[in-house]
């Protein structure tokens, strides 16, 4: 008899961590592309910050989206948490590095587009490859 191997999203803390690390990712190569961007084309840092909001934004809605699409429930509060768990893993680093914790509304930024990624990754297509619990 066939042996059925459970995915890594049955699991509710792989998969968080799982979907927190990629959108970690995709933050950090967005930050670096819009960093590139606003020092070679723009050349001004009037608008650092704005570029940083939209990278957190799109690392926090994509992280999330994958959670919704692979996960298949749930997908208001999983994104939420993975945009609180973004926020706790981005604020453990900033006060390693420079002794001070990030803002509230960096908080409140992760958990909306995380909210907004999850619900749209629960409501997208099915993925092919996804093995049933």
């Amino acid at each position: 008899m066939r042996r059925h191997r459970r995915s890594l999203w049955t699991n509710s803390g792989l998969s968080v961590a799982a979907a927190v690390l990629l959108g970690l990712g995709c933050t950090l190569a967005a930050a670096a592309l819009l960093a590139a961007l606003l020092f070679y084309v723009m050349r001004d840092m009037s608008m650092a910050g704005a570029f940083a909001g939209a990278a957190l934004s799109f690392g926090a809605y994509t992280g999330a989206y994958i959670y919704g699409k692979y996960r298949r429930r749930k997908g208001l509060f999983g994104g939420s948490l993975c945009g609180a768990v973004m926020y706790i893993v981005i604020a453990a680093a900033a006060f390693s590095i420079s002794g001070e914790i990030t803002g509230i509304k960096k908080l409140l930024l992760l958990t909306v587009f995380g909210a907004a990624g999850g619900v749209a990754g629960v409501n997208s297509k099915r993925p092919k490859k996804l093995r049933d619990q």
